[in-house]
């Protein structure tokens, strides 16, 4: 449980950093840039589980790692579909 309430609250930090990493200009308010930093970091937390490095001694260096990929990820994905749900 605790996992899933902290991967919320680092996918709002995430997303904002996911937004930085990316080159150029995202064209998506900063909410969504949040909730999809939120559900890039509940994907991240479920592929580390899959890959056996989501609970590890110290910091989970692993774990956060393929939160901001997943946060990436969407952002990159979404951005261009938002772009044109505005234009239509």
């Amino acid at each position: 449980m605790w996992s899933i309430i902290s991967a919320l609250i680092e996918g709002l930090i995430l997303g904002g950093i996911a937004r930085l990493v990316i080159p150029g200009k995202q064209d998506i308010p900063i909410w969504l840039t949040m909730v999809l930093g939120m559900a890039g970091a509940l994907l991240g937390n479920l592929v580390a589980h899959l890959f056996g490095v989501a609970d590890t001694r110290g910091f989970d260096w692993w774990r956060h790692a393929f939160q901001l990929g997943a946060a990436v990820l969407l952002i990159v994905v979404v951005t261009p579909v938002w772009g044109s749900r505005k234009q239509a």
